[in-house]
């Protein structure tokens, strides 16, 4: 019982120390409280109490070994999989990755990454993907989809999984989160939020083990991400609330210990603040190999062991299982409570009803089978019966919002005397290896030379089932205009060649440059530069042309050394867009589309300039060495850049158009607002922290020749009443389409949880006395108008 306790002890408190499990050292400053136990039980809070009755009665008839197999995974056509009870109807679950695609299927689309999804800062766009991934999972019949992604949030611009994500800002993150679930579950189709918490770095995220054996004794745990109270709660947790407050049937605990203790045997993260905190009604499953204990994680707050099996990403099963048996025999001699394992089902099944997945939900598509090379047939030990049809396409007409959010996600970094949109040049010449084919086929698990990249590597891939690469839209593009284009895709031949004696007859009108940097799970990256000598590729085409515009597919920040090059005239960082990507650039390179795309992140004057750097190394062998101070607490990416008063060479919203848009005309209304609520628990939290208490409006026009859509931000300022605080935080945004000489309205209103602070002695969410900033403008260091909120105290 002991290694319980201590394996729940482990989180949060100013002035406590920490006691790691199994473990006496002191980790430092940022402290301990009691274990959070019990587990809260569901209660159905947010619209789910019909589908709570419904589950509970559903428990009620199960057998003690069918209640122990509902909460263990098993290999089986999915990537994770709940057996079928057949004598009760129950069909089994099935679990498939991931934030952006279904992995291991076909026939089915590849969206554009979640980083894409918010350098659109579209919320509908966002919705639109969200709407149609929940589509096509529900047509493959798939009950669950792993994704989206708010873990990692983006610390740091090294983290291997930020693409998977959205924004290392919280709000914006919080939103997508949000409508991305609604979209999805709007289907039927269960949402899985990942990864809580505090899973910023993809080094040392699972154990190193002897021989690095699955079960060979642990030689250094995992890192450990360690936090201050208020950190995890304005960062991290942030928009995991947004999630829970759209109702999000599933939340997956990380890789990551947090404070010491393992996040999926961490009590007071998935009781205290989950569960309890944020009234999360769904339940909490294991990333894949996640759970380290049994009782331990039981008790603390999992419901959900995945994929089922002992050791790192459970490659054995059955009775190498933490859960399975074990649960049997826990309960058997009273060492586990039989209610607590009812909750755990209970909460399991109450989404499932409440999304309706008990009502004539599709069947699971049989090619999921030959595609799954994580648990292949030969693994299985559960027979499961695949009576759907296979090789079903579900794809509809869900390129059009690929092609779309492609377009919309795509940021314009400069843009020099108007050298974009282009108009028919007579003579283009397209460099870099990543505008033509792909190589290495259409399934992105490893870097590759030669091919554009559409999106990254790991869990969160997808398997293409076609791709419009940019060498070819361009081509189509080119003919229909009488174009000639030539193409150089080699990067070591343009590095290193005089472009000169490649290009034919004559000095092209325009030098496209086509680079790309590749990310993946279970790697951080080792540098910002693009991949494949992308610097040099630059230097060498823009020596010898005048007019060079160069676009990045990446999975974020990259280092632009060369933005300054007289001859770059225009840069476009068009992220990972998914299958469609050569049709998106095209629109918005040639003015089809107006760009409307800004950095949902901070590009440094200096790669250096960056602050919270993974954790690459350790000197020591003590097994619990790897620890992840978060020792810049709230200042990550802008919010760090503007409270050190630092240069950068293009800031957070950031992102040019072929028009001009003015703000003018700002008003604030609303009333004065205590400086807490009554206490109260509902999905997402106090459900007064999610009231509009004031209203912002600006008027937006577009004072430019071309219609197009531009993004007005809303930045707050606490007053100095509060504690230490970055300068300014988003707290508003909308994208909104103007023709030409047109004005609008735009209206932004502002939550009590957008004005207040997390309070570590009060452990609530305080509006702190005196006078707000408010700031509107384009970008977080363009801003048009201010003005002020006096809250009284």
């Amino acid at each position: 019982m002991l290694s319980a306790l201590l394996a729940g002890a482990a989180l949060l408190s100013p002035t406590l120390v920490i006691v790691q499990p199994l473990n006496t050292t002191i980790l430092g400053p940022y402290g301990n409280v009691p274990p959070v136990y019990p587990s809260p039980n569901t209660t159905g809070l947010g619209g789910w109490e019909d589908a709570l009755t419904k589950a509970k009665s559903f428990v009620f008839q199960l057998t003690l070994e069918e209640k122990s197999g509902m909460v263990t995974g098993t290999p089986g056509p999915c990537v994770g999989n709940i057996i079928a009870i057949p004598r009760l109807g129950f069909p089994g679950l099935c679990l498939q990755d991931g934030p952006l695609a279904i992995r291991v299927t076909d026939y089915a689309s590849v969206f554009p990454a979640g980083v894409s999804a918010a350098a659109s800062f579209d919320r509908q766009l966002i919705y639109e993907r969200g709407l149609a991934m929940g589509a096509e999972f529900r047509g493959k019949g798939a009950h669950i989809q792993l994704g989206p992604v708010a873990g990692p949030l983006g610390r740091s611009a090294y983290a291997g999984r930020n693409w998977e994500g959205f924004s290392p800002d919280p709000y914006l993150t919080g939103v997508a989160m949000e409508l991305t679930i609604r979209g999805i579950q709007e289907n039927g189709v269960q949402a899985c939020a990942k990864h809580w918490v505090a899973y910023e770095q993809e080094t040392q995220r699972n154990p190193t083990t002897v021989n690095g054996s699955i079960t060979g004794a642990v030689l250094q745990e995992s890192v450990s991400s360690n936090l201050d109270d208020r950190t995890m709660h304005e960062l991290y947790m942030w928009p995991f609330a947004n999630a829970v407050r759209a109702g999000v049937s599933s939340i997956m605990c990380s890789y990551n210990r947090i404070n010491g203790s393992y996040a999926c045997e961490n009590s007071k993260s998935q009781s205290g603040l989950l569960k309890g905190e944020l009234g999360f009604q769904g339940y909490i499953m294991s990333d894949w190999g996640g759970t380290h204990s049994g009782m331990s994680s039981v008790e603390s707050g999992l419901d959900m062991d995945m994929p089922g099996g002992l050791g790192l990403y459970g490659l054995e099963f059955g009775p190498n299982s933490y859960f399975g048996g074990n649960i049997t025999a826990a309960v058997n001699n009273g060492t586990l409570d039989a209610s607590r394992l009812d909750d755990m089902i209970t909460r399991i099944m109450t989404p499932y009803y409440f999304l309706g997945q008990d009502k004539g939900y599709p069947l699971i598509d049989p090619a999921t089978v030959e595609l799954n090379t994580f648990s292949p047939q030969s693994t299985w030990f559960e027979q499961f019966v695949l009576n759907g049809t296979s090789n079903r396409d579900v794809r509809a007409d869900h390129a059009v919002v690929i092609r779309k959010l492609g377009a919309a996600s795509a940021v314009f970094l400069k843009n020099v005397d108007g050298t974009l949109p282009l108009a028919a040049p007579k003579s283009i010449a397209v460099f870099g290896n990543d505008a033509g084919e792909d190589t290495e086929g259409y399934y992105n698990q490893i870097n590759f030379e030669y091919g554009t990249l559409s999106v990254g590597g790991g869990s969160g891939t997808g398997r293409l089932t076609y791709l419009v690469t940019p060498l070819e839209a361009i081509k189509t593009k080119a003919q229909a205009d009488g174009s000639l284009v030539q193409q150089f895709l080699n990067n070591t031949l343009i590095a290193t060649t005089d472009i000169s004696t490649l290009v034919i007859p004559q000095m092209p009108d325009v030098c496209l440059v086509f680079l790309k940097t590749w990310a993946e799970e279970g790697l951080d990256r080792t540098s910002l530069d693009t991949d494949w000598d992308g610097n040099d590729v630059v230097a060498s085409v823009a020596s010898y042309c005048n007019n060079t515009v160069v676009i990045t597919h990446s999975s974020g920040i990259n280092d632009l050394p060369w933005a300054s090059h007289p001859n770059v005239t225009a840069i476009v960082a068009a992220h990972y867009p998914g299958q469609e990507s050569g049709n998106a650039i095209v629109d918005v390179l040639y003015g089809a589309v107006n760009p409307s795309g800004k950095l949902p992140y901070t590009i440094a004057l200096n790669k250096n300039d960056y602050n919270a750097l993974p954790i690459t190394a350790v000197n020591s062998a003590d097994p619990y060495a790897w620890n992840a101070w978060f020792d810049e607490k709230l200042e990550i990416d802008y919010r760090y850049f503007d409270a050190q008063n630092m240069s950068v060479l293009y800031e957070f919203g950031f992102g040019l158009s072929y028009t001009t848009f003015s703000l003018s005309n700002l008003t604030i209304s609303g009333a004065q607002v205590s400086p807490t609520a009554a206490p109260c628990v509902a999905p997402g939290g106090n459900p007064a922290l999610w009231e509009g208490i004031y209203n912002v409006t600006v008027t937006l026009s577009n004072t430019g020749p071309v219609s197009g859509a531009t993004v007005p931000q809303l930045y707050i300022t606490l007053p100095s009443s509060a504690p230490t605080t970055p300068p300014k935080q988003l707290r508003g945004f909308e994208k909104v389409f103007l023709n030409a000489s047109e004005s609008s309205v735009v209206e932004f209103t502002l939550m009590r949880r957008d004005l207040s602070y997390w309070d570590i002695v009060t452990q609530d969410w305080v509006v702190p006395a005196g006078e707000f900033g408010v700031s509107v403008g384009f970008s977080s260091r363009d801003i048009h108008l201010t003005g002020t909120i006096t809250a009284v105290a």
